[in-house]
């Protein structure tokens, strides 16, 4: 039957992948990868012989309809990522979008997934979690969503790229304080490594220890630190000073801060020019 088949893929280690997913790359007549030379690495591994088209980010707009055109033809594809579970963070979720207005059915054939594995050994609180994947690029907005997750109960998980980590865990203190984290990477992997430490710790290690790999950041939540240092309107001016720092505009900054802290824009706003003059 036509459909599209969303198949989790190894993050790591090769023989993760489930007889199902398998079986199911062997069956469709085309697969959807975010890079086909990866995907042909473990397509060669498993003697899967299919054709493989791009589609990434850069591409996704372009080839969605082309793909949802093929299905309905009467065609089956399957969508798969470099590695993980595909249509989470990445350009997937679009054409699962796309193939839903269209009528196209979608079946998923679960697989590892980095952020999970990650939280289930960082020692931290698994109970509730919020998965915050990728900051954004835009400095602006990226502080905006530090800000944000601030204040969250939930134990936080966050991707990051070994190039950007310590610019992050820097934003990430200045934002949460110094909270206990797990960092995590090349999961499943040989060099498999879990690092448990604080966030300033983190920072000192990685600047010594140029970071190599990508990791998975495991958080503990807001709640005990807010019992231990309620927080204040200066603490809150400083969040608000932070992010007029780095080019945001005084009212967006206070209203950013607003929404994660006790304090309304208003109050932010008049304390912040008190403070000015």
């Amino acid at each position: 039957m036509s459909e599209l088949y969303v198949v989790g893929t190894p993050i790591g280690n090769l023989s993760d992948i489930t007889y199902r997913a398998v079986e199911t790359l062997r069956s469709v007549d085309f697969i959807c990868a975010e890079d086909t030379r990866v995907t042909l690495k473990l397509l060669n591994h498993f003697g899967i012989k299919k054709s493989v088209i791009s589609y990434h980010e850069h591409s996704a707009g372009q080839v969605a309809e082309g793909i949802c055109e093929r299905i309905l033809s009467g065609e089956s594809a399957a969508i798969v990522t470099d590695a993980g579970m595909p249509c989470i963070s990445d350009p997937g979720e679009g054409l699962v979008r796309l193939c839903y207005e269209k009528g196209i059915k979608v079946t998923v054939v679960p697989g590892p997934v980095a952020c999970v594995s990650a939280l289930a050994i960082s020692g931290l609180d698994t109970a509730h979690f919020s998965f915050e994947g990728f900051l954004p690029q835009s400095k602006k907005e990226r502080l905006a969503r530090l800000a944000s997750a601030a204040r969250t109960e939930n134990t936080l998980i966050f991707y990051e790229a070994p190039h950007k980590l310590v610019n992050t865990l820097e934003d990430m203190l200045e934002f949460f304080g110094d909270r206990r984290i797990s960092l995590c990477r090349e999961l499943t992997k040989i060099h498999e490594e879990v690092f448990r430490t604080t966030i300033s710790q983190a920072v000192g290690h990685y600047k010594q220890s140029p970071p190599r790999g990508e990791f998975v950041l495991v958080i503990e939540g807001a709640a005990a630190l807010q019992e231990e240092a309620p927080q204040t309107i200066e603490s809150a001016l400083e969040q608000v000073e932070a992010l007029i720092g780095n080019g945001m505009r005084a009212a967006d900054a206070c209203r950013e801060i607003a929404k994660v802290t006790p304090y309304s824009k208003g109050e932010l706003y008049s304390k912040y020019l008190e403070v000015k003059k």
